[in-house]
């Protein structure tokens, strides 16, 4: 399984205390690697077995995060403008207040600051819209730009990177590896998945189908209601998350039902 974070070149146990702390339990994991080369960072992904390292402790007054927030928020609306409306700054506010409601009744403590920002850059790198060549850890080098702590920093990164569908149905024991270090990405991963459920939801859907498949017209949209959209609810990580997401799967259900049926008279119209 892998697991999406951060490894230093400096030697396996260095890396243990500069990233978060003692070792916790044996996973192979896939981390990027940290270069130094005349003071400039580089980054490249590599596999390795080693201990996935606990989270680190840091320091950032209200005021700071504030700031930060309101930074990343207009940076959120700027990156997503490039995008077609079914990945767009709307579809990022949806999911920032999903994931504050959902944090808000989580039995688990979560910190808030991880929640917000990975909520907010979640789409940050989307392999569906992201240049060739770019950073495979683009959320962390805009925080760290921001002079966000670094371990803030490598958090949010962690969450968003194994936030997304596809990476989950690749390696779900790496991602489930993942929220147990991280509760905070259960509750943005629930929100970005109840997002794509219910009205808005369909609504996304056939807005990406046009855009990123054309060819296939809108039969194939609703092939992507069984592909992806209905088995989202038994994904879900909360439960707060789950109930929601129950009902707005029960609309995506029913609203294919319609489909089925008026299409089937388009059918028999044509025999006739």
């Amino acid at each position: 399984m892998t697991i999406k974070g951060y490894q230093s070149n400096r030697g396996f146990s260095e890396t243990i205390s500069f990233i978060r702390g003692p070792k916790v339990s044996q996973f192979l994991l896939g981390f990027p690697t940290y270069y130094h080369h005349h003071q400039h960072l580089s980054l490249r992904f590599t596999t390795t077995t080693m201990s996935f390292p606990p989270r680190k402790p840091y320091t950032l007054s209200e005021n700071s995060f504030s700031s930060l927030r309101t930074q990343c928020q207009a940076f959120a609306r700027a990156y997503m403008s490039r995008f077609d409306p079914s990945h767009d700054y709307a579809h990022i506010q949806r999911v920032l207040r999903l994931s504050l409601r959902l944090a808000d009744v989580s039995p688990v403590p979560l910190n808030n600051h991880i929640v917000t920002l990975a909520a907010l850059l979640h789409d940050v790198g989307d392999k569906k819209y992201s240049e060739e060549n770019a950073s495979p850890t683009p959320v962390n080098d805009y925080l760290v730009s921001l002079s966000a702590p670094t371990e803030l920093a490598e958090s949010v990164q962690i969450v968003v990177s194994n936030v997304s569908f596809s990476n989950e149905s690749k390696d779900p024991e790496g991602v489930t590896s993942v929220l147990r270090m991280y509760p905070e990405l259960a509750v943005v991963q629930d929100a970005d998945r109840i997002d794509a459920l219910g009205a808005v939801g369909i609504g996304r859907c056939f807005v990406f189908g046009g855009v990123k498949m054309p060819d296939k017209g809108m039969e194939g949209s609703i092939q992507h209601f069984g592909e992806k959209l209905v088995k989202l609810e038994k994904m879900m990580k909360t439960e707060a998350g789950r109930e929601i997401a129950k009902e707005r799967t029960r609309r995506v259900v029913e609203f294919s039902e319609w489909w089925m049926e008026e299409v089937a008279e388009e059918d028999e119209a044509e025999e006739g």
